[in-house]
Formats: structure tokens, sequence, C-alpha cells
């Protein structure tokens, strides 16, 4: 069964200042659409838990925080951030 998956503005408004600013926006992009898949299909497999109900997923070059609330069926992705990609 799906999940339907949100962002928070903030995060939102975040991802799209990091796309904006981005060398490699096609990366991007594919780890927002691997996020965004990821999450909508089994997210309390994906990542790892934290406090207060979060959890955590790194898809390179992306980071999110997100929690979910499964009675609804639903997934909010609460914090974006980029990780630096090592050598």
């Amino acid at each position: 069964m799906k999940y339907t998956v949100t962002w928070k503005p903030e995060a939102h408004r975040r991802l799209t200042e990091l796309w904006t600013d981005a060398p490699d926006r096609a990366a991007i992009s594919a780890a927002t659409n691997e996020i965004d898949k990821r999450l909508g299909s089994n997210p309390l497999d994906e990542g790892e838990s934290r406090d207060a109900g979060r959890r955590i997923l790194l898809v390179s070059p992306l980071g999110v925080f997100f929690t979910v609330r499964d009675a609804d069926r639903l997934v909010e992705v609460i914090v974006v951030w980029r990780y630096p990609l090592r050598d």
C-alpha cells in the first residue's frame, strides 16, 4: 500500500535553493525523485530512526529528516540538506 509523501514548506523552499545553486541539478533532481519513491513505498524500512519520531534518509547528495503517520499512510519531509560527496 502506498504512502502520500509531502514536504513541509520550509523543506520545499530549501530544496528549491539547493537545486537552484547546484552545479549538478540532475543529481539533486534524481535524489529527490528517489527519496519520494522510497518514502512513498515503505518509509518505515527506509533510513534510520531518530528522536521525536523522526527518521533520517540519505540519498546522495541529499539528506532528509522525515516523519511517518502510518495510520494515515502519510510521510512528511521536514528538513532537507546537501552533504558533500567524498572522493
